[in-house]
């Protein structure tokens, strides 16, 4: 018996390590400052220069030693700062690791507050630095500009425009996935607030802008507008439905998206992409 448990607990433990170990984080440069690593979560920026690294994101808690290893071999120097687009786990759950690491984390203060509900408050998860409107870090000869926009994926979204390198970090606000965006109604989020802001960053950029989404490869501004236009047209499709079918079950049964040919991850089916659409926009779930 005894022999059995260690072995269910070895096994369990060794499968852990394999899913971490099984993912490659990779890297895509951008400029001679800027990088991007691609892992399992929200896509990472990494900023080098003289002045040292800072990364914008850092994934999940059990990929840091890989994303560590990455970093060192474009700077031998850890991260001094870590800033957050928002607060969700595939994009904060290496905060602790960095922070025991000497490094200061940045984000809104809404990021703050989420992130010490679940964590409490003194955890080395939490930002040390929050900001509201914006924030401009002048580092590594680069200015880079934290633009909070409301309301949009979540309520603390930060997207960063890196004005020299003509780079913009969108966090999750663009999914380049081929689908539509997580709105985190629950987390402050909504339709609304995802066109305001994308219609403002589109405002800003310019032909030869490189996007760095929340997820998906490396974009420009004609994916961007290509973006904004799917989640206006799914926005017009939900209200028709709405208007016409009433409850939430009726409007999933009636597949307003269906059009669009949109592709849907396994953690965001397409059940629940309507659903908080719905909600978003107003409708109201009946509970049980």
């Amino acid at each position: 018996m005894i022999a059995v448990l260690v072995a269910t607990v070895v096994t369990a433990l060794t499968v852990k390590a394999a899913q971490a170990e099984d993912v490659e984080v990779t890297t895509q440069q951008l400029d001679k400052h800027i990088y991007v690593l691609f892992g399992r979560g929200g896509n990472i920026a990494a900023h080098v220069g003289a002045d040292g690294t800072y990364i914008i994101d850092d994934q999940f808690a059990k990929l840091a030693p890989q994303i560590k290893a990455k970093l060192k071999e474009l700077n031998p120097n850890a991260a001094e700062f870590v800033l957050n687009t928002h607060y969700h786990d595939d994009h904060t759950g290496g905060n602790e690791v960095f922070a025991q690491a000497g490094a200061h984390v940045i984000a809104h203060h809404n990021v703050h507050k989420r992130l010490e509900e679940k964590h409490g408050a003194g955890s080395e998860f939490l930002p040390r630095l929050s900001f509201g409107d914006d924030l401009t870090l002048h580092f590594n000869g680069e200015h880079a500009r934290l633009v909070h926009y409301a309301s949009a994926h979540t309520d603390g979204d930060a997207v960063v425009f890196f004005s020299d390198a003509n780079i913009v970090h969108m966090g999750d606000i663009y999914f380049n996935t081929g689908g539509l965006p997580f709105v985190d109604v629950d987390g402050g989020g909504s339709i609304e607030g995802i066109l305001a802001a994308l219609q403002s960053v589109l405002a800003q950029i310019d032909d030869n802008t490189q996007v760095i989404p929340g997820h998906g490869p490396i974009s420009d501004k004609a994916g961007l507008m290509r973006y904004q236009a799917s989640v206006a047209k799914a926005k017009a499709l939900m209200l028709k439905a709405m208007a016409k079918e009433q409850t939430l079950d009726a409007v999933i049964a009636a597949d307003p998206f269906a059009e669009l040919n949109l592709k849907y991850a396994d953690w965001l089916p397409k059940e629940r992409v309507i659903t908080l659409f719905y909600r978003s926009l107003g409708g109201k779930e009946v509970q049980p």
